[in-house]
C-alpha cells in the first residue's frame, strides 16, 4: 500500500480547500434549503456554487470521466472527500451528495443506454435530483429480506405498491429507485427483489411527509406511498431478481463515501475543540492546561488517525481488488468510523460546555450526524455480526 500522494492530487486538494474557504464556509449558515415536492432541484444560491465548482473542475468526484465525473482513484477520493465532509453544503456544491452519487453509480454500471440518456446524464449534470427508496416502516431495516413492497408484472409494465420511509432526497427529486419484490416464488429470498426507476410524477407516487430527525425538519428524509404506480418494465435496473446484488454494489462504496466525509467532520470538530481549549479560561488557566482535556485531545488525534488509515486501506483494496473483495474492510470502517465520529464530536461539545449544544457552533449539527451514522447504511451491530461470522468461519476449518 503506497501512502505517497501524486502531485496533481495534492494540487487538487489544495484547490478544494480554497473552494471551501471561499464558497462553502461563508455560506453554510446562510443557505437554509428545504426542498419541496414539485419544487426545483436546487435553489439559485446552491446552483451558483455548483456553477463555480464546475468551472474549476470540482464536479462529480465519485464518477469516472467517461460518466461525466472527475475520474480519480478511490483512494485519492478519500483525501478529497475528507475535505468536502467538513461542511454538509460541500458535497451538494460539487455534485457528489448522497443519494444521487450512489444512484448515479448504479445507473452508470447497470443502466441501459436509454436509462443513461434519460436519467443519468441530467443527474450527473445537476439538472435533476433523485432518491433511493428501500427502507419500510413496518419491517426491520436491518433485515431487508422482510421488505413488503411489490412490483407485479402486467404486460410490459410493473404495478408497484408499497410503503417506504427514509427515502432520502425525495422532495424535489425527478425519480426514485425503488426496491420491490418481483419474484415472490423464488426459493432464495435474495433473488426475489428488483430495483426499478419510478418517475416522481407517476400517478400513485405520493410523498406523505418529510420525517423530522432529532428536532430537524428539513424534508431530507421522506415517507412515501406507492399506490398502483405503473411504470414500464424497461425501467428495471439489471436483471429481474437482482435487487440485492445491485444494493450491495451501491451500498458498499456508499458506506465508505460516508466514512470519508466523517473524517472531515471529526477533524473539523477536533480543530474547534483545540482552538477553544486554548482560548477558554477556567480555574486559573486555559482549558488546554487541564489534564483531562489533554487526554481528550490525544485520544481524538489517535482515533481520527486510525480511522483515516482504515479508510485509506479499504479504498486501496477497492482500487486494487474491487468492492466485493473489500467487504470486510468496508464493514470494519463503517462501524469503527461511526464510533470515532461520535466520540470526537462528543468530546468537543464537552469542551465547549453549554455553547457546544447551541446552534451558534456546528457541533450540535455534527452530533446529530454522528448519532445517525451508527444506523444508516446498516446499523453497527449488523456490520459487526457480518465481520465476526466471516472471521469465525475461517477458524472452523482449523480445528
Amino acid at each position: 500500500m503506497e501512502f505517497s500522494v501524486p502531485e496533481e492530487i495534492e494540487r487538487l486538494c489544495d484547490g478544494v480547500r480554497r473552494f471551501m474557504d471561499d464558497e462553502i464556509y461563508p455560506r453554510e449558515r446562510e443557505i437554509h434549503w428545504k426542498p419541496e415536492a414539485g419544487g426545483p432541484a436546487y435553489p439559485p444560491e446552491v446552483r451558483a456554487i455548483q456553477q463555480k465548482a464546475k468551472a474549476l473542475g470540482y464536479w462529480a468526484f465519485h464518477l469516472p470521466k467517461e460518466a461525466g465525473g472527475a475520474g480519480i482513484p478511490f483512494m485519492h477520493y478519500v483525501l478529497v472527500n475528507e475535505i468536502l465532509g467538513r461542511s454538509p453544503l460541500a458535497p451538494v456544491g460539487v455534485g457528489s451528495q448522497a443519494p444521487d452519487s450512489g444512484n448515479a453509480e448504479l445507473l452508470w454500471r447497470f443502466g441501459t443506454d436509454e436509462q443513461k440518456q434519460r436519467w443519468l446524464g441530467p443527474l450527473v449534470a445537476g439538472d435533476i435530483r433523485s432518491c433511493f427508496s428501500m427502507t419500510e416502516p413496518e419491517v426491520a431495516g436491518s433485515d431487508p429480506k422482510l421488505l413488503r413492497a411489490t412490483a407485479v408484472r402486467d404486460g410490459d409494465d410493473y404495478v408497484i405498491n408499497g410503503h417506504k420511509w427514509f427515502s432520502s432526497g425525495a422532495h424535489g427529486a425527478s425519480f426514485a429507485i425503488v426496491m420491490a419484490m418481483t419474484n415472490p416464488e423464488n426459493p432464495s429470498p435474495y433473488l426475489r427483489f428488483s430495483q426499478i426507476i419510478v418517475p416522481t410524477d407517476t400517478p400513485g407516487f405520493q410523498i406523505v411527509r418529510g420525517i423530522p430527525i432529532m428536532g430537524e425538519d428539513d424534508n431530507h428524509h421522506a415517507e412515501i406511498r406507492y399506490e398502483d404506480c405503473r411504470v414500464p418494465v424497461s425501467n428495471r435496473l439489471g436483471d429481474e431478481g437482482s435487487g440485492f446484488v445491485l444494493a450491495q454494489e451501491r451500498l458498499g462504496p456508499g458506506r465508505i463515501h460516508h466514512c470519508m466525509r466523517w473524517l472531515g467532520i471529526a477533524q473539523r470538530a477536533f480543530e474547534l475543540m483545540c482552538r477553544y481549549a486554548n482560548q477558554r479560561e477556567a480555574f486559573g488557566s486555559t482549558l488546554a492546561r487541564k489534564a483531562n482535556i489533554q487526554d481528550w485531545v490525544a485520544e481524538s488525534r489517535a482515533d481520527i488517525h486510525a480511522a483515516r488509515l482504515m479508510t485509506l486501506h479499504a479504498a486501496w483494496t477497492i482500487d486494487t481488488a474491487g468492492a466485493s473483495a473489500a467487504r470486510e474492510e468496508i464493514a470494519l470502517i463503517k462501524f469503527f468510523g461511526a464510533r470515532v465520529l461520535h466520540e470526537v464530536v462528543d468530546r468537543a461539545i464537552q469542551v465547549f460546555g453549554a455553547a457546544g449544544v447551541t446552534e451558534d457552533h456546528p457541533l450540535s449539527m455534527f452530533y446529530r450526524q454522528a448519532r445517525l451514522a451508527r444506523i444508516y447504511d446498516g446499523p453497527d451491530e449488523v456490520h459487526k455480526m457480518t465481520v465476526a461470522r466471516r472471521i469465525l468461519a475461517q477458524y472452523e476449518t482449523r480445528r
